[in-house]
């Protein structure tokens, strides 16, 4: 049996190893290589793969099907819209993720897009280094706001915590399933927490119901003073809606690490150019720590597979 690893999993060789030297010495052959979006070498590097490993990688059809030995995959990733699930489905092929790496990871740098529009962090270290001032620049506290999460799965209930803790109040969207208010958050309809908020954050899977969920309308809700954040899914937002809010006046600030691609992004990107925009190419889910966490979860699924049961399934 032949497992192949397609890409990093962004920790060190030796600890990479480590995993590895267990299943070689029963016997799996092993095979890791570095990333390549060119699906022809996809295809060949991939082929007689009976297990594959992918992180955020995206894993098309025509490599599922040429793979004519591949009967499990396991995605280094929380998210697998990235991964052709229908191909997978119709050859009756096993699906994991690594859901819960990466939770402290996204919800910490959450936290940081929101303290760095309310403080004006971009613009005040550039003024500082260019010989300006504070002046135009007297930022906002955390305390007092009302932050709006859109998704209240582990990261979202993490950022929760966190905002909490400086003493934001929570509200959370209620449109993706029934669930009951705690002391921490309270469940509004879309419109009340766009109105409501004077940040929203987006902590929610693609699906057909989220998708475009930002938009010009739920945008037009917002304060003129409230900041978006997005660290789930850039098809979530509406970029171009979202760019003219920004550089009309009609939300004050975005924190933006997830777009419609990966980065590297075409500098013609409208977000690249908005107005008070802080934009990091899909980094989020990336600290030293979030990766060693990855790759525990990762082998572990593997040796679960191997023994005959599945974790984290999706399929």
């Amino acid at each position: 049996m032949k497992i192949v690893l397609l890409e990093s999993l962004g920790i060190h060789d030796n600890l990479l190893a480590s995993y590895v030297k267990p299943l070689r010495e029963k016997g799996y052959e092993f095979a890791a290589y570095e990333r390549s979006d060119n699906l022809d070498v996809q295809i060949e590097e991939a082929k007689d793969a009976d297990i594959l490993i992918i992180a955020n990688m995206p894993l098309k059809a025509e490599v599922i099907n040429a793979c004519p030995k591949l009967k499990y995959i396991d995605v280094a990733f929380t998210g697998v819209d990235h991964v052709a699930l229908d191909a997978a489905r119709a050859k009756g092929i096993k699906v994991s993720n690594a859901s819960g790496y990466s939770t402290v990871a996204v919800a910490e740098l959450t936290i940081a897009m929101i303290l760095g529009l309310l403080r004006y962090v971009p613009q005040i270290d550039k003024a500082c280094r260019t010989g300006g001032t504070k002046a135009g620049f007297i930022g906002s506290e955390l305390a007092g706001k009302t932050v709006g999460l859109i998704g209240t799965g582990a990261i979202g209930y993490r950022v929760a915590e966190l905002v909490h803790a400086f003493g934001a109040s929570v509200v959370a969207y209620n449109g993706f399933s029934y669930k009951e208010d705690t002391e921490l958050i309270k469940y509004l309809p879309m419109k009340e927490l766009m109105e409501q908020s004077d940040i929203v954050s987006l902590h929610c899977p693609v699906t057909n119901e989220s998708r475009g969920l930002i938009n010009a309308e739920t945008l037009s809700y917002m304060k003129p003073t409230a900041f978006l954040i997005n660290e789930a899914r850039g098809p979530v937002v509406d970029s171009q809606a979202l760019a003219d809010a920004l550089n009309s006046g009609k939300i004050a600030g975005a924190g933006i690490d997830v777009f419609e691609k990966e980065p590297p992004l075409d500098m013609s990107h409208p977000l690249l150019r908005a107005k008070n925009t802080i934009v990091t190419p899909h980094v989020a889910f990336a600290t030293k720590e979030s990766m060693e966490k990855r790759a525990v979860i990762v082998f572990d699924n593997i040796n679960t597979y191997l023994a005959g049961n599945q974790k984290n399934v999706i399929l």
